[in-house]
């Protein structure tokens, strides 16, 4: 990892409160409430990082202590080789001239234009008015959204003041850009468009981006590493891929069963042994236990027939991950040596047979609502489906998507 160019040493940040609150893990002011408790961590010149948690995990709290909106209760944050500590207004403005930040709800001037908004921050860093013409041209034409120069917010969608704000957020050249819940208020084919953008600012221009957010799904489609937050805390902490495949908290996991839901929920496997006779396995698909054709060539050497009923391949940091469930058709033993066969190759759950099921020992991670990834419901007819997931492509040459079978 390169030199981080944010980092957090034991950063701690309490709010007043009307009355006592205890917590457990360590002790703090009478009256006060900690929204940070004790995070270390740091961020990477030039990376996406991804800050996640629940509402009121503290991790709006933890972005605004980058930018100095909120200052550290104890501990430190040092931004770019800055340590914030302390710091008076005067000082803290040319640190805060280099980070941009973005909102959910966009934080536009209704009284100015698309491109007015864009100036701004420039007229207030002195820019002359030919510097400001050429500039807002140039970031309104990255953002896709020349046309709109002169459109005031109220005619323009969400996804275009977002891009007006992804613009005024990068008028100044800053070297950091905070994204705090940038994509909640859109649709998800906006989001996928925002994100896009978000991925090209990091690779064209080289900043680095922070991103806050209570959506897994964000973090599956352009962060390199991400953070979990709970109750002020970093619970969990690393590569994006890896925190995917293998969650260790609680919490990470039902993140990550929100943004894949690959595994069938107990009332599916119930509806898949109804209709299939077979042993209902499910196996992991990633880069490194196992692919589908890894998977398939187990089964063919040992004689035994597999069919896709139910799952989902997508694409976690650019990288191959999933579930398929499938049902295993041969004889007992033929069944038996391909179990072996796929537990050297990659994770795998069996569910049993409709006359012997078995109890799900995973991990927890699995699909809670029983529909597919776009809501709709599971196939009637008994063809396999697969249907579209964005934003993204397919790690095997096609479409991701959604696979399932006949499992009502």
């Amino acid at each position: 990892m390169s030199e981080p160019i944010i980092s957090f040493r034991d950063a701690v940040k309490e709010f007043p409160a009307r009355g006592p609150r205890r917590r457990r893990h360590r002790p703090q002011r009478a009256g006060a409430v900690r929204a940070v408790d004790g995070v270390t961590l740091d961020i990477a010149a030039g990376e996406v990082f991804g800050v996640i948690g629940y509402s009121g995990a503290g991790k709006s709290t933890l972005v605004r202590l980058v930018n100095a909106l909120e200052t550290t209760t104890a501990g430190s944050v040092v931004v770019d080789g800055t340590d914030l500590s302390g710091l008076s207004e005067a000082r803290l403005r040319p640190v805060r001239a280099g980070i941009g930040m973005i909102f959910q709800q966009f934080n536009l001037l209704r009284s100015r234009t698309a491109a007015g908004n864009v100036a701004y921050p420039l007229e207030v860093a002195g820019w002359s008015k030919a510097d400001r013409d050429a500039r807002v041209a140039e970031l309104l034409e990255f953002v896709g959204i020349a046309d709109k120069a002169d459109s005031y917010p109220s005619a323009l969608s969400g996804g275009q003041k977002q891009r007006v704000g992804i613009a005024r957020a990068l008028a100044t050249n800053p070297r950091i850009l905070l994204a705090d819940e940038a994509t909640s208020a859109l649709d998800p084919e906006t989001t996928a468009d925002v994100l896009a953008l978000l991925q090209r600012v990091n690779r064209e221009l080289g900043i680095t981006v922070v991103v806050i957010t209570h959506e897994m799904e964000v973090v599956r489609s352009i962060c390199h590493r991400v953070a979990v937050m709970e109750r002020g805390r970093v619970v969990e902490l690393g590569d994006a891929y890896q925190v995917f495949s293998a969650p260790q908290q609680a919490v990470t996991r039902r993140f990550v069963a929100s943004a894949l839901r690959d595994r069938p929920s107990p009332a599916v496997l119930r509806r898949l042994r109804g209709r299939h006779p077979g042993r209902i396995v499910t196996v992991r698909i990633d880069e490194v236990s196992g692919s589908s054709a890894q998977v398939m060539e187990v089964l063919a050497d040992r004689g035994v027939h597999g069919t896709i009923v139910y799952g989902g391949i997508t694409e976690v940091a650019e990288r191959p991950y999933g579930s398929l469930t499938l049902e295993l058709v041969g004889s007992d033993t033929e069944v038996s040596a391909a179990l072996a066969g796929l537990h050297a190759v990659t994770a795998v759950v069996d569910h049993g047979t409709a006359a012997a099921p078995l109890e799900d020992q995973s991990d927890g991670r699995r699909d809670t609502t029983g529909v597919g990834h776009d809501g709709g419901t599971p196939s009637a007819s008994g063809d396999l489906r697969v249907r579209p997931h964005r934003p993204g492509g397919g790690p095997f040459g096609g479409p991701t998507g959604l696979v399932e079978g006949n499992d009502r």
